[in-house]
């Protein structure tokens, strides 16, 4: 089956504790930067599907109601017998919050190239992933790699967010690995503080021209409140952040990728998709989690109605 976006990576169940430090309560939720990328691109309208392994659990099964909730196609995601879906805790104190993840040896730290749907490969318009997605495990990394290649062969486009880890990996490691698979991608979606620290630069004009050089026809820098940067073959651009409310900004990377790239398969321009993804993100902060906020097309567009569309300027 042919879809406009195909992402690949390791989603997780969440359980957020609520009512304090002491509290034995805790709210279930859902993680994974790109299922919530999947999302949030089904959420603009975009034909998308997930493809990642899980365990034949209960907390499989979960993700799976909620990506046929939310209109991601899960075709493309197998079971391991072997292995559990992935967890994780987050808990809360004086000193903040903190996660605690159970996804050693998970089904999808288990992934292999052998895994991989071939023909949705083949058919889709483009593919995401991110540094997570090669960070869980050195067999998801080559299975990331191969797919990278195959729709590099196939002539379909590939999008990476460096979603930089460090808990994960160490940085030498990302950095080579990452960069790897930038430079074999058509759009790249890191944020600043990522690019910073893995190009050693910390001036975003330097840094646009920096993954420009290394062959990227297109680089969108994610500067939080403070907007994003553009850069193709035509030129630099920037669009400035929308005020808003913010409560939590979880996952508002994700949802910008995902509104992104939803408007790139519908024909939209980089600048005009990037000032439609910069609002989907900001609308994602006045919310709590990854998910639950993640606003519809017509809550974006209710909310240029009210404040204007931010117009990109040359830089």
């Amino acid at each position: 089956m042919a879809f406009d976006i195909l992402c690949l990576g390791e989603a997780m169940v969440e359980f957020n504790q609520t009512g304090g430090p002491d509290s034995d309560q805790y709210l279930r939720g859902f993680g994974g930067d790109t299922s919530n990328c999947a999302i949030a691109a089904a959420r603009q309208g975009a034909h998308t599907a997930y493809c990642t392994l899980l365990g034949r659990d209960p907390f499989g099964e979960l993700l799976l109601d909620l990506w046929r909730r939310e209109g991601v196609d899960t075709s493309t995601v197998g079971h391991r017998e072997d292995a559990a879906t992935a967890i994780y805790f987050v808990t809360h104190g004086k000193s903040g919050h903190t996660f605690t993840y159970y996804r050693k040896d998970s089904a999808a730290s288990r992934m292999t190239p052998a895994d991989l749907p071939s023909a949705a490969l083949e058919a889709s318009k483009l593919l995401h992933v991110s540094g997570i997605t090669l960070a869980v495990s050195p067999g998801m990394r080559e299975t990331a790699m191969t797919a990278i290649a195959r729709m590099r062969k196939a002539n379909r486009q590939v999008c990476f967010d460096t979603n930089l880890r460090l808990k994960l990996w160490p940085l030498e490691m990302a950095r080579a690995a990452i960069h790897a698979a930038l430079r074999l991608s058509d759009i790249a979606l890191p944020s600043l503080e990522d690019a910073t620290a893995l190009s050693g630069l910390s001036d975003p004009a330097a840094i646009l021209d920096y993954y420009r050089v290394m062959g990227i026809p297109l680089v969108v820098l994610k500067c939080g409140a403070d907007g994003v940067l553009i850069a193709n073959a035509d030129g630099r651009w920037r669009l400035a952040g929308h005020r808003v409310s913010t409560v939590d900004a979880t996952g508002a990377g994700d949802c910008f990728d995902g509104a992104f790239l939803a408007e790139l398969v519908r024909g939209i321009s980089p600048l005009e998709a990037a000032s439609y993804a910069n609002a989907a993100a900001a609308l994602t902060t006045i919310g709590y989690g990854a998910v639950a906020p993640i606003p519809r097309r017509a809550a974006v567009e209710a909310f240029f109605r009210s404040v204007g569309r931010a117009t990109a300027e040359p830089f």
